[in-house]
């Protein structure tokens, strides 16, 4: 963190704006759509005690049901520690189940149950709600551009993860 100097603790009075070519605009969008989308998941999962972790490792978990920890720690990009934690209550809760792999036995393999599963799709549907709210009235070409849109702000080296994942047929 760079040094702060008295000289920094003046106010600025005015607000960031076109600086250096940023988009401003479409990063607020960005907070603002990622706050919305998050917030009914968010009430859900507070019933649970749980957080936005869990509620990815769900998701994941029950998009690649033997999924193992190695490829959920890369697709989630958190610490195995992180993992450890979140993982322990989804297995403690009974909403995942942890089996070893079949080829090698250090290997994990994850699972949901029907628990994991009805939860999953309790926190999926108000998202998916959404999704089709705001894509009422777009054309297919206009949803092709929002995922290619979504699909390049990914970091090119993980794109390949998306293209994994089970296609839906929208």
């Amino acid at each position: 963190m760079p040094d702060a100097g008295l000289s920094d603790a003046v106010p600025i009075r005015t607000a960031i704006a076109d600086e250096d070519g940023i988009d401003f605009a479409l990063i607020e969008l960005l907070f603002f759509a990622y706050r919305d989308f998050t917030s009914d998941p968010d009430q859900i999962l507070m019933d649970y005690g749980f957080g936005r972790a869990h509620h990815r490792v769900l998701h994941f978990v029950n998009r690649r049901p033997g999924l193992t920890v190695a490829e959920l720690l890369d697709v989630l990009k958190i610490t195995k520690q992180s993992l450890a934690r979140v993982l322990k209550q989804l297995i403690d809760t009974g909403h995942i189940v942890q089996v070893q792999g079949p080829r090698d036995r250090r290997q994990r393999e994850l699972y949901p149950t029907a628990r994991g599963r009805a939860l999953a799709l309790a926190l999926a549907r108000p998202q998916s709600r959404r999704i089709y709210q705001a894509l009422q009235g777009a054309g297919v070409a206009d949803r092709i551009v929002i995922e290619r849109f979504l699909k390049a702000m990914v970091n090119p080296e993980l794109r390949a993860q998306i293209d994994i994942l089970p296609k839906n047929s929208a």
